[in-house]
């Protein structure tokens, strides 16, 4: 039976808590998550991702100045750095204090050159557009997250997996074709070819296949 978001995430926190050596971090984890971070879980990642694997609150990392840094959320899969933001409007934007806005300003300034890749993500989208929300996610992920080529794959295929995983939307023969600088008659082999791989799904057309995007197993 799938879990519900509740479950996981008390799962995930807990374990959390009780892998934690550092003692600053685990105390931090115990007073629990902000609510603007468990929204963002709950509403945005949960529903599009499935799952909270790789997500590390509250990280503690060490900046180009050798100054201690907490992180909203850390998405590390398979030693990737991604970092995501979640920007209280009271806050970050109206009340929030000239010197701790110079200092929010360096902390992303030094760690994107310590090359973490940034996900800033105001609250209000949170509540008032999950939905564009849910397409940053999936685009930063895309960026994070390395597709398992195989080795059975032409370089055509393997680029049409990239490009689909960019796009993150259906898209037509004709779009590939441009991309790739192939006819649309041998796009339409290499896309019979990733559709029954399973990598490549149809999303419209009966007679004659129109439109295509990126398996969701495959992300």
């Amino acid at each position: 039976m799938k879990l519900s978001f509740d479950e996981v995430y008390e799962n995930w926190l807990a374990t959390m808590i009780i892998e934690e050596n550092n003692p600053r971090r685990r105390e931090l984890l115990k007073k629990g998550l902000s609510h603007g971070t468990v929204t963002f879980l709950r509403k945005v990642w949960f529903p599009v991702i499935g799952n909270l694997n790789d997500l590390y609150p509250e990280y503690e990392v060490r900046d180009l100045d050798n100054k201690y840094r907490y992180l909203d959320i850390a998405y590390m899969p398979g030693g990737a750095k991604g970092c995501i933001e979640i920007q209280d409007y009271s806050s970050h934007a109206r009340d929030i204090e000239t010197n701790r806005f110079k200092d929010l300003c360096m902390k992303q300034a030094l760690l994107t050159l310590d090359d973490w890749l940034f996900l800033p993500i105001a609250y209000l989208s949170i509540r008032d557009d999950p939905s564009v929300c849910k397409k940053l996610v999936l685009s930063f992920v895309g960026k994070l997250l390395s597709i398992k080529m195989s080795v059975e794959l032409t370089w055509a295929e393997a680029e049409t997996l990239r490009f689909a995983r960019r796009l993150m939307r259906p898209f037509e023969p004709r779009e590939l074709a441009s991309h790739l600088l192939l006819s649309e008659n041998r796009i339409r082999v290499i896309l019979r070819s990733l559709v029954a791989k399973n990598l490549i799904i149809v999303t419209s057309g009966k007679q004659r296949y129109r439109t295509y995007r990126l398996n969701d197993d495959t992300i």
